[in-house]
């Protein structure tokens, strides 16, 4: 598993005398690679910004599972699973990177994509950014979230009361998971193109779609969820299956993460003759050494990771979380999995249709129906209009 550098992969040629075929040496342009290695630079110092103000931060505080307890079989299977992923995250380091740069003294695609991956586990709390209509079971161990300090962050929360992440199965899960995903999603498009060389690439990547929208199912919908480790209380439930129950997997989370993995699927596969991908063109053409050429590509390769996850994921589940549905009682019965942030143990009821969507330090409607506002704060007098 050395990268797209393996045979049997597509590949875009680009031309290796370009240069010389023009006539000589040619004024200095920003190459591709550079465009993209800016904005991977810019994203990263976001993150690392927003990560330092958490870290330091009151947010950084372990969100309680309340009183009802999760089902033994439940935390068995939560705590084997979690220990598993932690345990294979250094041999995925190992084999992905160690390994590689021991045998070619160079970090491949694939050394590139895990710390990509595990950077994009950044965008998690995203798809809550607008309401909250996805939860992680407090269960788990955790500290909280760092989706407040995200620059406009609207779901209302406060430290000890939000969606938290759990960090041992997530951030690993994120670097090695996703790229064992891609890979396999990688080996099936080459076992499809071989079987049918005729097809196109649309018509490759329009299959590979569709099955990592069965994988999605598969894996969120019959395995991840039914375990507990998150839930989707907020699905459309029309659009859902299982609907109703703390499991319900809605068919958009298949479509949006499938367009996720096909995206990255896509990234991986159609490279260049260097086994470069999109992201990389004109790496040859940048300056500086060694170092300065591998820090370009890692910056690029990760802003490309970053713009798949979000503009397939995120940018549309703003749309559903705005028209999120009640929340079962299936999972308003299961402290765990609200946070503490609505519902019972708390004064604001959990996010519905029929109520006005608060937003991080607003006024909300209590469960009793009356309005409540922020301390200090009366409701703005309305402003009569001119006569003119």
């Amino acid at each position: 598993m050395s990268g797209p550098e393996d045979k049997g992969k597509a590949t875009v040629t680009e031309p290796a005398a370009k240069t010389a075929a023009l006539g000589g040496e040619q004024p200095a342009a920003v190459k591709p690679v550079q465009i993209w290695a800016v904005v991977g630079a810019a994203i990263l110092l976001l993150q690392l910004y927003v990560w330092i103000r958490w870290v330091s931060g009151p947010y950084f505080e372990r969100v309680p599972a309340g009183p009802t307890e999760p089902p033994t079989a439940m935390k068995t299977i939560l705590t084997v699973y979690t220990a598993g992923i932690v345990v294979l995250f250094p041999v995925s380091i190992w084999w992905f990177i160690v390994r590689p740069w021991r045998r070619e003294r160079r970090i491949t695609l694939d050394g590139m994509l895990i710390g990509a991956m595990g950077l994009m586990f950044f965008q998690d709390p995203l798809l809550n950014y607008f309401n909250t209509w996805c939860t992680y079971n407090t269960w788990m161990w955790n500290r909280g979230s760092w989706s407040s300090h995200i620059p406009g962050w609207v779901s209302p929360e406060e430290p000890g009361r939000q969606v938290a992440e759990p960090l041992l199965m997530n951030a690993p899960g994120y670097a090695y998971g996703v790229l064992l995903c891609t890979i396999a999603g990688c080996w099936v498009m080459r076992k499809v193109k071989a079987r049918w060389p005729g097809m196109s690439n649309l018509r490759l990547i329009g299959v590979t779609a569709v099955i990592a929208f069965v994988f999605d199912f598969v894996m969120e919908g019959l395995v991840l969820m039914p375990m507990g480790l998150y839930s989707f209380p907020g699905s459309i439930q029309a659009l859902s299956i299982n609907a109703g129950t703390y499991y319900q997997w809605p068919v958009y989370e298949g479509l949006m993460w499938g367009g996720v993995q096909t995206g990255l699927c896509c990234l991986y596969y159609f490279t260049d003759d260097r086994g470069r991908t999109i992201a990389e063109r004109g790496l040859d053409r940048v300056g500086g050494g060694f170092a300065k050429q591998q820090a370009t590509r890692f910056l690029a390769i990760f802003a490309a990771v970053s713009v798949i996850f979000f503009a397939f994921y995120n940018l549309p589940a703003q749309w559903f979380g705005m028209h999120a549905d009640p929340w079962p009682e299936d999972v308003l019965e299961r402290s765990y999995f609200n946070g503490g942030i609505c519902g019972a143990g708390s004064d604001m009821p959990c996010p519905d249709p029929a109520l006005p969507m608060p937003r991080k330090g607003s006024g909300y409607i209590n469960n009793e129906g009356e309005l409540i506002m922020p301390e200090g704060v009366t409701v703005p007098e309305p402003v009569p209009f001119k006569d003119r």
